[in-house]
């Protein structure tokens, strides 16, 4: 049966960043985590009727905005926040170079989790700090943190660990124990936890559930920064907007001065807030139907990939980015041999592990059965 999902968008000529990498160059681009869906029509009724209206000064978020994420939150996470916990944001990548800053001291370390979502890597060095790293392993169930690596690697000037959960790019949604344990290394060196949960709308595994690091303990509350966003979930990343929520007012107040004067000002974010307040209102069945056309492409794409000859990949417990491995390919540039086969990848080096090659499944079924089609071919002619 044809869904709304099925439906091919030209996004050719429309200033895309996803598309305009290879213009006039017949390579699909299944790199950068933008959907090729469009957004909610009760997103896009919202922007016409805020547009409608003419008049774009400064703005702030609305209390039904505010109201709604609080909901949110409880209904979906069991996870109970106050409104002023929240600090508004034009994205989640700057909430993680504002906590390395405001965390960190200029000098100090910062530990995270690697492979990772490039901007965690860079972050650091950016604010001046140092990063030390723990390798996420691949055991019979899947993939997992070694804290032991960890243990005997963080310094005494270590002040903040950076948390990607659900993971880009292996997309591990982490258990309940699995984020205690960290609790437990965290309270024993005194780290606040910065954890980007920008994916925790899009579980794949009906095994798996989001669990918000913060909501755990007295500990885990106070000495974090949670930083979420609807841009992902609903397709509005192009649409500024996302938040931070730091229960603890001092850790707040950090925050707060350290993005003052660098990151742009939250009263700038008419369209986002629109956008996301209707997202947060209307678009519960839209993700609900969305989740459902995720999960078939990914059952697909992974089924396909597993009988290509030289690559493989696990199931994914969240996000819609296929985590592949093409080590046995012995290629010295992945992403550059695809290219060349007519499929633009996002190279795992970017992410810390050159062996992998990360793919957008987020597009109609029929894209990616094409680029499915020409890795297929690119990788039988290799071999």
């Amino acid at each position: 049966m044809t869904t709304l999902f099925d439906q091919v968008v030209d996004r050719t000529q429309t200033n895309s960043l996803k598309w305009d990498r290879y213009h006039g160059q017949d390579i699909l681009p299944m790199w950068v985590a933008d959907m090729d869906f469009r957004s909610p029509p009760e997103i896009i009724a919202a922007l016409h009727e805020r547009i409608e209206h003419g008049v774009f000064g400064y703005t702030h978020a609305s209390e039904t905005l505010i109201q709604r994420v609080v909901d949110r939150l409880q209904n979906l996470y069991d996870w109970r926040i106050e409104p002023d916990w929240l600090v508004w944001l034009p994205g989640t990548v700057c909430g993680l170079n504002i906590a390395v800053r405001a965390v960190a001291a200029e000098g100090e370390t910062v530990a995270t989790p690697v492979p990772v979502y490039y901007p965690f890597l860079l972050a650091p060095p950016q604010g001046g700090r140092r990063m030390i790293s723990v390798n996420w392993r691949q055991g019979d169930n899947g993939w997992y943190l070694d804290l032991d690596e960890l243990e005997g690697r963080i310094t005494s000037d270590t002040r903040l660990f950076m948390l990607c959960n659900p993971q880009n790019p292996n997309g591990r949604v982490l258990t309940r124990e699995e984020l205690q344990a960290i609790e437990v290394f965290c309270r024993r060196h005194d780290l606040v936890v910065c954890s980007d949960e920008i994916h925790c709308d899009l579980i794949l595994d009906r095994q798996r559930e989001h669990i918000p690091y913060a909501s755990l303990s007295d500990f885990s509350s106070e000495r974090s920064i949670t930083l979420m966003a609807p841009s992902k979930t609903f397709n509005i990343a192009g649409l500024a907007c996302a938040f931070a929520v730091i229960p603890d007012p001092e850790l707040r107040k950090q925050f707060s001065k350290t993005k003052a004067g660098i990151v742009p000002s939250a009263d700038g974010m008419i369209t986002g807030y629109t956008a996301a307040e209707a997202a947060y209102t209307h678009g519960e069945p839209w993700r609900l139907a969305l989740l459902d056309y995720l999960r078939d492409n990914h059952d697909y794409l992974m089924q396909t990939i597993n009988e290509m000859p030289g690559l493989s990949m696990q199931p994914l417990e969240a996000t819609y980015l296929a985590w592949i491995n093409v080590a046995e390919l012995g290629l010295k540039d992945p992403k550059g041999f695809f290219e060349q086969h007519g499929v633009g990848l996002s190279p795992g080096a970017q992410f810390g592990d050159p062996d992998y090659l990360r793919l957008n499944f987020g597009c109609p079924r029929s894209q990616l059965e094409q680029a499915l089609e020409r890795m297929h071919a690119a990788v039988t002619k290799h071999r």
